[in-house]
């Protein structure tokens, strides 16, 4: 079998397949077929490479053939093992295209298990699912485990990468926290995103750090601003004092929207069941309100009706108040999406439902990469906010109220002087 050639070596095997009652598999047949195919075409690139067929005598000026040795390559359905010929005294380096292109497949596989993973498979179970006809795992258990390295490459290359070309109007942060090994309160992750002024929605940064204080939102802040990151007009965010602060420092003239929903909770949890939604339904009223000026004035009577009976809620109520009716002087079409932090919470759900599948995360590597690759992912999903010329040129019109000495007109957002 040695003087035999290799593809003539595959197309022997095949013969195996009509032997006996039954035969082989016909996956089987396919599998060795498709082997065949790539060695026939590998000798057929050699045979051109060198300018004449196996055996046959010629100038030797591009080389011999010098034995071959096996290559094991990973296909979509399965895995195979080719004689990959070997060459000597060549002018250049034999490169086949048919290997180059399955190693391209080969990455696609790669690819899909990185998918896979990131909707929701554990690495045992990936390895599990991608098995080839015999029954085996393509990927082996460090293949699977690259993934979380790969993901982490990822992650670090959209953390660098420059900012100041989105046109921020509204910016949206938040915390989120995932278990980690050493972490007994959990990693902390702080998040931005943002909507632009051409409506997109736009995952902005993500950062491991200790915890949500205000010395670590000045940081996460920092490091965007380094990158180029403009001022936007709205800030939304929660009422954690850390954040409320560095939000204030980083972005002095912009303004602030208090995240109503949180706020809800929060005076739901100072009133008596039998009464809260009928209380609620009031203080909806007022942060649903037309304008600015009527939902003081819907608020100053919802103080008076209520002080004395539930004084908790309405001190709850009355805290942080300007902050959370601001969304008011913004266009009408925008508000629904800037008066809470939804946008990040349904992406955060969707980070959890993933995440949960881990007991914890072995290192804070491998959780800021699955986190990062599912929120952006959830992100490509994004319904593109409308933004009409009316609603710019109000936009542009705050803009003008809070900056008035920036006098660029392309961007809605700003860049403060140093």
């Amino acid at each position: 079998m040695k003087k035999v050639a290799e593809q003539k070596q595959k197309r022997n095997t095949s013969e195996e397949i009509l032997d006996g009652e039954g035969g082989l598999m016909v996956e089987e047949m396919l599998m060795r077929n498709q082997t065949r195919f790539i060695q026939e075409t590998v000798e057929a690139e050699v045979d051109e490479f060198l300018g004449r067929k196996r055996y046959e005598h010629g100038s030797a000026v591009n080389g011999y053939r010098n034995g071959s040795y096996p290559k094991q390559i990973t296909l979509p359905e399965a895995r195979i093992t080719i004689k990959k010929p070997h060459l000597r005294n060549t002018k250049e380096k034999f490169v086949s295209r048919m290997l180059k292109g399955i190693v391209q497949v080969s990455e696609k596989v790669k690819t899909l298990a990185l998918e896979m993973y990131v909707r929701g498979l554990s690495t045992r179970d990936i390895q599990s699912t991608l098995r080839d006809s015999a029954g085996k795992p393509m990927l082996s258990r460090s293949a699977v485990s690259v993934l979380s390295e790969r993901l982490y490459e990822q992650y670090q290359e959209f953390s660098q990468r420059d900012l100041s070309s989105f046109d921020i109007v509204y910016l949206f942060v938040d915390g989120v926290y995932e278990s980690v090994k050493r972490y007994t309160k959990g990693q902390t992750l702080l998040c931005a995103w943002a909507i632009c002024s051409d409506g997109t929605k736009q995952l902005l940064h993500l950062s491991a750090v200790e915890s949500e204080s205000s010395a670590s939102w000045e940081t996460f802040f920092e490091g965007m601003t380094r990158r180029g990151l403009r001022q936007p007009l709205l800030v939304i965010s929660d009422g954690a004092p850390g954040l409320i602060a560095a939000v204030e420092k980083h972005f002095p003239k912009a303004d602030r929207q208090r995240c109503i929903a949180h706020k809800l909770r929060n005076i739901a949890s100072k009133l008596p069941r039998d009464i809260q939604a009928l209380v609620l339904e009031e203080i909806k009223a007022v942060y649903y309100a037309a304008d600015q000026q009527v939902a003081e004035v819907l608020a100053s009577h919802l103080i008076q009706k209520y002080a004395n009976v539930y004084p908790a809620a309405m001190k709850c109520f009355n805290d942080d108040l300007p902050a959370c009716i601001t969304h008011l002087k913004y266009p009408l079409g925008h508000r629904r999406y800037i008066r809470t932090t939804n946008l990040m919470e349904r992406s955060f759900e969707e980070q959890k439902r993933r995440t949960k599948v881990f007991p914890q995360h072995q290192h804070e590597k491998s959780c800021v990469g699955l986190v990062f690759a599912v929120l952006k992912r959830a992100a490509g999903g994004w319904v593109r906010v409308k933004m009409t010329e009316l609603e710019l040129a109000q936009l542009k019109n705050i803009r003008a109220l809070i900056c008035p000495k920036e006098q660029s007109t392309a961007y809605i957002s700003y860049q403060l002087a140093a």
